[in-house]
């Protein structure tokens, strides 16, 4: 007969991300590892799972080695928002195993640890840096077998006063050979990814005994607030999208029309068209629209800033909180964390018209790190977006190579359920602006190709260009009608 699981209780850090990553928290009464090189910031974390658990019932104790002066670490601590002063000496005591740790003997470590465990019975305890105590002690001449009782021994000393421990060391690579990765419950690895001038950090829980963490590498970042971990959003079982009849407005005259009614609502449009062809002013009609509606829209910008570009109606729709706006100043950033900026976003405006422009300049705005894998995080990122059901508008910058004809530079345009192309051409040695829709997954759509122009209210959509062929070579002819037969004109 099957015995009833073990109850592994999961404590939250409230490190925004962290959970995500560690499958919902960390076990309680865990023996863990945050390792890393030199300024991964393993410290910083530390502290900040460190004073989000504690409280005076629930105490945690902060051991320093190496006779680093607890006060030091402190002066910068303090330094963000996370830290929170009252909480010292009341729910987090600081002691210094500076004098044990010199005189390297593991066992009066051991003992010391023991002592202090004892006298306040904490809930949390962590050890920074264990491994300067291991280090400390190789003058002595610990062997590995010495090495791996001292930890055998402390990770059943804590548990059995029922401590949730954190060991902070300094490891270069996770093929360092040290009895304290097969002791840890949990291995949680930080790590700096430098590409020329770019340095981004991430995270790898290597193993968390009990439960399935995220795989894979994570994007951090280290900010006045603390650590902020960069999960990849939640990937939908099956992509569900509202009836065809619901369909949103585009905020172009002619456009809804040559759409078969207007975007279907909960689809992706990409607007794919050369430098100044105007995908930066149809998507802020989208978002204009949608605001006369009543609805409220989302605006990653990577080009220009939204103020700029857009006009007045959009600048203040954003200043009055109907379009909020995704800061994407930021170096070193990482799809997951647009996407996570954007979800976020989402939620708190309730917003249902999403606009991403451009992917050109998204790409650009990518540490280089992450550029590898564009395509795959970009795909993963429009799942995610669907799953919220909003309506995302994308813009795609092409260079107008009248010898193919392609909609994004990415090899990405598969990912969409509708396109829009703009593109130029010379009529009567004039540079004028068309545009067709090329795709509406499910639905039927114009093929026709429509000049337009744009002016102070946006863009016109006009004529349909019929009696010209060759539009999308850049130099199109046009043809007379003479009775049934059609003549080139260029031929007299």
């Amino acid at each position: 007969m099957m015995k009833d699981k073990a109850t592994i209780n999961r404590l939250g850090t409230r490190v925004p991300g962290l959970d995500e990553v560690l499958g919902g928290g960390l076990p309680e009464f865990s023996f863990n590892l945050l390792a890393g090189p030199p300024g991964s910031g393993k410290t910083t974390l530390a502290h900040q799972i460190m004073f989000s658990l504690a409280t005076p019932e629930r105490s945690a104790l902060y051991f320093t080695a190496l006779g680093e002066p607890p006060l030091k670490m402190l002066r910068y601590q303090q330094q963000f928002a996370f830290f929170d002063s009252e909480q010292v000496n009341r729910s987090i005591r600081f002691i210094s195993l500076g004098d044990d740790t010199a005189a390297g003997d593991l066992g009066k470590v051991l003992s010391r640890i023991a002592l202090e465990v004892e006298a306040h019975s904490p809930a949390f305890v962590f050890i920074d840096s264990f491994r300067s105590v291991i280090l400390a002690s190789g003058g002595a001449g610990i062997s590995f077998v010495n090495l791996q009782e001292f930890i055998q021994q402390l990770g059943m000393l804590l548990t059995s006063w029922q401590t949730t421990t954190f060991l902070i060391g300094e490891y270069a690579t996770e093929t360092e050979s040290s009895p304290i990765f097969t002791v840890a419950d949990g291995l949680i690895w930080l790590r700096q990814s430098v590409h020329r001038n770019s340095v981004v950090r991430k995270m790898e829980i290597v193993k968390m005994r009990g439960q399935a963490t995220l795989p894979g590498l994570h994007t951090f970042r280290i900010s006045a607030e603390g650590v902020k971990v960069f999960a990849p959003p939640a990937l939908p079982t099956e992509k569900s999208l509202a009836p065809l009849q619901a369909r949103l407005h585009m905020g172009v005259p002619g456009l809804d029309e040559m759409m078969g009614g207007g975007l279907p609502r909960g689809y992706s449009l990409l607007v794919a068209g050369p430098s100044g062809s105007g995908k930066s002013i149809l998507a802020s009609s989208f978002l204009a629209e949608g605001a006369r509606t009543g609805e409220t829209g989302v605006i990653a910008a990577f080009e220009q800033h939204p103020h700029k570009a857009r006009g007045r109606v959009v600048a203040d729709l954003i200043d009055s909180g109907r379009i909020g706006v995704i800061d994407t100043r930021a170096t070193t950033l990482s799809v997951d964390e647009i996407a996570m900026l954007l979800i976020a976003e989402i939620h708190r405006l309730k917003a249902s018209r999403v606009v991403i422009d451009s992917l050109s300049g998204f790409e650009l705005a990518l540490a280089p790190t992450f550029r590898e894998d564009y395509r795959e995080s970009l795909a993963r990122m429009m799942s995610a977006l669907a799953s919220t059901g909003v309506t995302v508008l994308m813009t795609s910058e092409l260079e107008d190579r009248y010898y193919e004809l392609g909609f994004s530079p990415y090899g990405t345009a598969f990912l969409t359920d509708s396109i829009v192309m703009q593109r130029y051409v010379e009529i009567d040695s004039r540079l004028e602006r068309v545009m067709a829709v090329v795709k509406m997954r499910a639905s039927a759509h114009s093929n026709q190709l429509h000049l337009f122009h744009i002016d102070d209210d946006g863009i016109k959509i006009g004529e349909r260009l019929a009696d010209h062929s060759g539009l999308l070579t850049g130099a199109p002819t046009r043809h007379q009608k003479l009775g049934r037969a059609t003549v080139n004109a260029n031929n007299g």
